[in-house]
């Protein structure tokens, strides 16, 4: 098995704003500003000092309780099934599963302190 950190994902009611802040105070890069279907800028990709970091509104489609603030941590692994079959053996409390557009998967779940971790499948 090999882990690697996909992103850190930021919630916000304004994205911009606080896309602004992370590139104004911490020196992150702006690597894309996503566009909603109205045209206007809707999220950011950042790259903030090396770990990826996605600044969002709320996300559509997502069934699990979303919040303002650091939401996840987003860890891609090489064996995806295999480490969604150990947390659960493992009695870890699993979130949500399901796919993305792209047809990966990922799974959400729970780590020590409640802190929400997401398991994303490698492409």
């Amino acid at each position: 098995m090999s882990y690697k950190i996909n992103h850190l994902h930021h919630k916000s009611p304004d994205p911009e704003k606080t896309a602004r802040w992370y590139i104004d105070y911490l020196g992150a890069k702006v690597l894309r500003e996503n566009r909603g279907a109205d045209g206007r800028i809707a999220s950011y990709n950042l790259d903030l000092h090396g770990v990826p970091l996605n600044v969002t509104g709320l996300v559509a489609g997502q069934q699990l309780e979303q919040h303002w603030g650091l939401e996840h941590v987003a860890i891609d692994a090489s064996n995806f099934d295999a480490e969604v079959a150990r947390i659960k053996a493992s009695g870890t409390k699993v979130l949500e599963e399901r796919g993305l557009a792209d047809g990966r998967h990922v799974c959400f779940f729970e780590g020590p302190e409640g802190v929400r971790l997401e398991f994303m499948e490698m492409r």
